[in-house]
């Protein structure tokens, strides 16, 4: 499905920006803590994107409710993880954002528990 790739190449392609943009321009500005929690939602991020253009190839895993949880686990997990560590440049307290995190962390493993429930209940059938 098209939505698929177009998603999950946006995801890789933002990942790869910033994970350049992160190890060129704000090692400066980041402390090494902060720096990992910006590559992990660079990770995460690049993970799903590829995981989505995988899917786009398995009739299986086409499933809206799948694209959906991806979709917004990234949204939410990786956003909320960048967003948190520039806020860490900029006066505003963005802190309020720290309990996103873990709801999008949430629906990704949900995505997965759902793909792999489907994968195994239409092996057995």
């Amino acid at each position: 499905m098209r939505k698929y790739i177009i998603v999950g190449g946006s995801f890789a392609l933002i990942s790869v920006v910033l994970g350049a943009f992160a190890s060129h321009s704000l090692k400066a500005y980041f402390s090494t803590e902060v720096l990992q929690s910006f590559e992990t939602g660079i990770r995460y991020m690049m993970y799903h994107g590829l995981a989505l253009m995988i899917f786009s190839q398995i009739p299986n895993a086409r499933n809206n409710l799948i694209f959906k949880l991806f979709f917004w686990g990234v949204i939410l997990f990786s956003f909320s993880i960048f967003i948190l560590c520039f806020g860490n440049l900029t006066p505003y307290d963005f802190s309020w954002l720290g309990p996103v995190t873990p709801v999008g962390g949430s629906l990704l493993i949900l995505g997965w528990v759902i793909f792999i429930s489907k994968t195994f209940k239409e092996k057995s059938q």
